[in-house]
């Protein structure tokens, strides 16, 4: 008998650029056929004035067409220029770069960041993590760097490092230790919509907030249970590119020598430290300083136009919000300068500049993704289909006949469906507030509690799209740290990475909003999930 030979076909890996490129191409064609169908979708919104509902009808625009090239083509610049992730993450990465030149994060990985249990470490990152969406999505652009660079130096796998930031600030985007951006933006829209029916209804910043502390802790003890767990054996160990090939040789080796040397390493180390750590000190007192109003010179991060402190931090407006990546900058390259001056690691200017352009370089390719996903999501955005798809979800949640836990669930799903089309929270509550919050209060349960249904919702599918902005940094940092250049790491597969953390927080989300409704425990100072 002849050897049977299996024939075997060639797999092709198409790197995420040129996905993207399809993703657009097909949107806008799709956008086309859809619009010669007519989809579309009509949702109500609540006019503050009048307190009353608005319906607006929105159809899917067409691009396949003379205007919609224009559109392409006119604005594929400001598409690019004022896509989030661009500048956020190119202002993380300079500071970072610059720590990393000055030996200011290795000196702080080898001391005290490889003494951290492997655990602990990894709850302390997902924690600051979920935590950080107290300032919009800053967390992507500063954590998911920083976190790699650390666990690459530390000897772990710097992939688990990104899996870890991305799943913590994407699936607990929306619950932090105090009230902040989310709760700014949620708020009128969840006001509003409890009017229609009590129109004496006090909706206030800190409703949530009892719920937002105790599940950041939960879901960041959770989290650290699937990474150690399940995600880290399935990414194994990092094998690092070996710079030069491995040789034998004999040399003699002074060890008085070398002893000598490495205390005086040591020496220079911990006065680094000591001149990073003050300086670290002082630059936060001075931006605690500038977010405290009515001293002299102070209150300059604040918007003094707003009325209520919170919304003078944490509002569309406020200078601490708009410019918190920046502060976190200036932090890194002033406490690593002065790092690298206490250590001497730093011969002069030219060379600090020099090492840090080399570096930058070696992740520049992230900004050609970034390009191509920044066209991909404006013209997605412009075609609007995702705000119809979520107009659709809302209304059918209208027209459902479901009370209590069974119409909690229901919701928590529908908004976790829109949010894999419409990512932004502000749009999609504006959607589902009218709709939801009366049907929830109908109910006897809470509009208080409506909104957190809505957070949560948000949280399960908001790192599992790659309609999200951010996912660009997610998926470009794994392809940066990706050793086989000839099997890019696709969408398909960065997903296939994160689908455990994915599936059990989501199951997670739903136990513990279930629960939480089921026990009556207070979500904030004299709220409750009940009326």
């Amino acid at each position: 008998m002849k050897e049977k030979r299996k024939l075997k076909l060639k797999k092709f890996y198409f790197h995420p650029i040129t996905v993207f490129l399809f993703l657009t191409l097909l949107t806008v064609v799709l956008s086309g056929i859809l619009s010669a169908i007519e989809m579309q979708a009509t949702y109500n919104t609540v006019n503050p004035n009048t307190n009353e509902l608005e319906s607006t009808l929105v159809a899917v625009e067409n691009l396949f067409s003379f205007d919609g090239m224009k559109f392409l083509i006119g604005n594929a610049t400001t598409n690019f220029i004022s896509f989030a992730p661009l500048g956020t993450l190119l202002l993380a990465l300079i500071g970072i770069t610059i720590a990393e030149s000055t030996g200011l994060i290795e000196t702080l990985t080898k001391r005290f960041f490889s003494k951290i249990p492997k655990e602990i470490f990894t709850f302390i990152i997902i924690f600051i993590a979920t935590i950080s969406s107290l300032i919009n999505e800053v967390g992507y652009a500063i954590l998911i760097p920083l976190v790699a660079l650390i666990y690459f130096m530390n000897g772990r796998n710097p992939i688990l490092g990104i899996i870890t930031a991305f799943c913590g600030v994407a699936f607990g985007y929306g619950v932090t230790i105090f009230v902040g951006s989310m709760e700014i933006a949620l708020m009128d829209y969840t006001r509003t919509a409890a009017w229609l029916i009590d129109d004496g209804m006090h909706i206030s910043l800190t409703s949530n907030l009892f719920f937002i502390i105790a599940t950041s802790i939960l879901i960041s003890i959770i989290g650290t249970i699937i990474i150690e767990k399940i995600i880290a054996p399935k990414v194994g160990k990092y094998k690092k590119e070996e710079e030069f090939a491995k040789t034998e040789q004999y040399r003699v080796i002074n060890l008085e020598e070398e002893e000598q040397k490495k205390i005086e390493r040591d020496k220079y180390e911990k006065r680094g430290l000591r001149f990073a750590l003050i300086t670290c000190i002082i630059v936060i007192l001075l931006f605690i300083y500038m977010l405290i109003p009515g001293l002299p010179y102070s209150g300059m991060l604040l918007d003094m136009k707003e009325n209520t402190y919170l919304n003078q931090l944490f509002g569309d407006t406020s200078y601490f919000q708009s410019g918190f990546t920046y502060l976190v900058t200036l932090l890194l390259i002033i406490t690593g300068l002065a790092y690298g001056f206490g250590a001497k690691s730093m011969k002069n200017d030219k060379e600090l500049i020099e090492e840090v352009g080399k570096k930058i370089s070696k992740t520049s390719y992230i900004f050609v993704l970034i390009f191509v996903v920044s066209q991909f999501i404006a013209v997605f955005k412009e075609t609007n289909i995702g705000l119809i798809i979520a107009a659709w979800l809302a209304n059918l949640l209208e027209n459902l006949e479901f009370s209590g836990i069974p119409l909690i669930i229901v919701t928590l799903i529908l908004i976790a469906i829109a949010n894999i089309f419409l990512t932004s929270p502000t749009t999609k509550w504006m959607l589902f507030a009218p709709i939801v919050v009366p049907m929830f209060m109908q109910s006897n349960i809470s509009p208080q509690f409506a909104q957190i249904v809505m957070r949560v919702g948000n949280s399960m599918t908001n790192g599992y799209t790659p309609i999200l902005a951010s996912f660009v940094i997610y998926i470009g940092y794994l392809n940066i740290y990706n050793l086989n250049k000839n099997r890019p790491i696709t969408i398909r597969k960065s997903l296939k990475m994160i689908a455990p953390y994915f599936l059990i927080i989501s199951a997670a989300w739903i136990l513990i909003v279930v629960g939480w409704y089921i026990t009556g425990l207070p979500i904030g100072p004299g709220v409750y999930p009940t009326l």
